[in-house]
């Protein structure tokens, strides 16, 4: 089986914050050909990288702010999330814990760490992607899935050298537990210094990983530190992931969805009209209601 090549090893960006709750790095869309297409159907991610927020009374975040079109999915490391949308959907999602938003035809929605750990402040790392939707999907109903680490489906790697958690897609034969509306695996790597995993994907789809602890070797040879993100090139199938120190990496792997992208801030739709019609829907208020 042909073995799957780093394309890239890109270190983060400048971080910035979104509202006052999230400092985050952007490796999608970003330099380095990373636009919205090269990794569809992940067509954005932020990195909230380690970082220490002080206690607050109250709570910081980003407020009500509309989304159509695809779907976000926030992965939590470190640190507690409170989410709210005008769907219904909403709760905490604590460390470990996945929260899969899947805006669709369009959801207001806010985000601010939880209240108690607010209140006492701490280390707050996550991860939030923007997953696309096909164009017959786009403007489906919206729906909430909230994952928590405990449910998660696990392979466990031999000799108890670490584990896969499997949030969406599969390793291994282990299922996760996320419905999603094309092929996507998505995998959280635990493998303590020296673990070996083999992962194996299409040549065709878009693959990265993001490391987010330690550090880790691709294929017994290109290194990646943590908060570096590797893209794998489009050839090959198989890849391996060596622990040079204990490792938590974040593996994604989808089809590609080939069909035009028109992005405006919070929507993501196929043609300039349709983004017109989400601002226009949007300002008639047929979004839903959601408090501040």
């Amino acid at each position: 089986m042909a073995t799957k090549t780093v394309e890239l090893v890109i270190s983060p960006r400048e971080p910035h914050f979104v509202g006052d709750g999230f400092r985050v790095h952007n490796f999608i869309p970003g330099a380095y050909r990373l636009d919205m297409q090269r990794m569809n159907p992940v067509i954005m991610m932020d990195y909230n990288s380690k970082y220490y927020f002080a206690p607050s009374e109250i709570p910081k975040g980003v407020g009500v702010h509309p989304h159509r079109g695809f779907e976000t999915v926030t992965i939590a490391y470190k640190g507690k999330v409170e989410h709210h949308d005008s769907s219904g959907g909403g709760g905490v999602i604590g460390e470990g814990d996945v929260q899969w938003m899947t805006a669709a035809s369009g959801v207001l929605h806010k985000e601010f760490h939880e209240k108690e750990w607010s209140k006492k402040g701490g280390e707050f790392q996550m991860v939030q992607l923007w997953v696309n939707l096909p164009a017959k999907d786009k403007m489906s109903a919206p729906k909430y899935q909230s994952i928590e680490n405990a449910t998660m489906n696990r392979y466990t790697l031999e000799n108890n050298q670490g584990e896969v958690e499997v949030i969406a897609g599969e390793y291994q034969g282990v299922k996760g537990r996320a419905s999603t509306f094309t092929p996507l695996h998505l995998l959280n790597a635990k493998l303590k210094k020296g673990a070996n995993a083999r992962f194996n994907f299409p040549a065709s789809f878009n693959t990265a990983l993001l490391v987010i602890e330690g550090g880790i070797k691709v294929n017994g040879t290109e290194e990646a530190p943590a908060d570096h993100f590797v893209l794998m090139a489009n050839e090959g199938e198989e890849f391996s992931l060596e622990a040079t120190e204990d490792a938590v990496v974040l593996v994604m792997s989808g089809e590609p969805i080939n069909e035009p992208i028109a992005a405006h801030g919070p929507f993501v739709m196929n043609t300039r009209q349709e983004l017109l019609q989400a601002f226009d829907d949007f300002n008639k208020g047929k979004f839903g209601y959601l408090q501040d």
